[in-house]
């Protein structure tokens, strides 16, 4: 099925994060439990946010190109009907 990750992928994925502190580990036993650390995704959050206007202007085109689109479909329904 895609999409699914094995355990190991998803330990080694996890390891990383928490050896850069955006996750944080504890351990019980065999368990080991993870859990955000918001301080820790803080440097991310502020990198993704600098794309943040790209992203906003990008959609505002692709609504822009959608009420177009549907304005397009509109006008020619209405020459193909009947008077």
């Amino acid at each position: 099925m895609p999409g699914r990750f094995t355990q190991p992928q998803v330990s080694k994925h996890l390891r990383v994060l928490a050896h850069v502190d955006m996750v944080r580990l504890r351990v019980e036993g065999r368990r080991h439990m993870y859990s955000l650390n918001g301080e820790g995704l803080l440097p991310l959050v502020n990198w993704l946010s600098g794309f943040s206007g790209l992203w906003n202007e990008r959609f505002d085109r692709i609504d822009t190109l959608l009420a177009e689109a549907e304005a397009q479909a509109q006008r020619d329904n209405n020459q193909g009907d009947p008077q």
